[in-house]
C-alpha cells in the first residue's frame, strides 16, 4: 500500500499545483462577475437557497409505518376432531379432499366481546361444498371453547357486524342439491354469555330460469 501511496503522490502533487491555478483563476473571475451585479450579493443570495432545497424534515426522512394486527390463526380441523360437542359422523367425513387441503372454511372476529378473537368454522362437502355443520369457538387466554353448533345441513354460518348470522337452505321434494327451493337466514347476538336469536327471514328462490314462457292465445 505504501508503495501505491508513493507513486500517487507525485502526480496529486501536480495535479493540485494545476488545481491550485484554475482555482485562482475562477477565484478571479467570480470576484469579477459579483462586482458587475446589481445587488453584489448573487453568490451568496444561491447559497440558503440551495441548501433549503437539500434539506428533508425529519417526518419525511423516517415515516412511521401503522402497525397491523392480524389474528393467531387456528388449526381449525384438530379444532373439530378434538371438540366433544362436534358429531362422530362430520368427525369421520372430515377428511382431506386434495392432498392435504380440508373443506373447511374459517372467519375470525370479534362476536363475543372476549379478550381474543373468535372463531367461526364451516365444514362442507368435498364434491358440492355444503354445509355440514357450524361451530363458533370463543378465544379464552389461548384456549378455545365451543359457544355454538349447528349440524343441519345445509347450513353455513357468517360474521356480518358483529353478529352471528346462519343460513340455511330448505328444500322441498325432488330438489337437486345444487338447487334448493329456498333458504332461512337466522341472526344471533352474543347476550349473557350465550347466543341467542335475533330475527330470521326466509327467502323463496324463484324456479324462471330454464322455464318455457306460457304461450299467449291468438286473438
Amino acid at each position: 500500500m505504501r508503495g501505491l501511496t508513493g507513486a500517487g503522490s507525485t502526480r496529486a502533487r501536480g495535479t493540485a499545483q494545476a488545481a491550485g491555478t484554475a482555482t485562482a483563476v475562477l477565484a478571479a473571475l467570480g470576484l469579477f462577475t459579483a462586482a458587475c451585479g446589481t445587488g453584489g450579493t448573487g453568490a451568496r443570495d444561491e447559497g440558503p437557497a440551495h441548501a433549503e432545497a437539500d434539506a428533508v424534515p425529519s417526518s419525511a426522512a423516517a415515516p412511521s409505518a401503522a402497525a397491523s394486527s392480524t389474528p393467531d390463526r387456528v388449526d381449525a380441523v384438530r379444532l373439530i376432531k378434538s371438540d366433544p360437542s362436534v358429531s362422530a359422523e362430520v368427525k369421520r367425513d372430515l377428511k382431506p379432499c386434495v392432498a392435504d387441503e380440508y373443506p373447511v372454511d374459517v372467519s375470525y372476529g370479534n362476536l363475543t366481546g372476549g379478550p381474543g378473537d373468535d372463531v367461526v368454522i364451516n365444514v362442507l362437502t368435498c364434491g358440492d361444498a355444503v354445509g355440514v355443520g357450524s361451530y363458533v369457538y370463543r378465544g379464552e387466554g389461548g384456549e378455545y371453547r365451543n359457544v355454538f353448533t349447528a349440524e343441519e345441513p345445509p347450513v353455513y354460518a357468517e360474521i356480518d357486524r358483529g353478529d352471528l348470522v346462519v343460513t340455511k337452505q330448505v328444500y322441498d321434494p325432488g330438489d337437486p342439491v345444487s338447487s334448493p327451493s329456498g333458504e332461512n337466514v337466522i341472526t344471533y347476538r352474543w347476550t349473557s354469555g350465550r347466543f341467542t336469536e335475533e330475527y330470521r327471514t326466509h327467502n323463496d328462490y324463484g324456479k324462471v330460469a330454464g322455464a318455457e314462457p306460457t304461450p299467449v292465445p291468438e286473438g
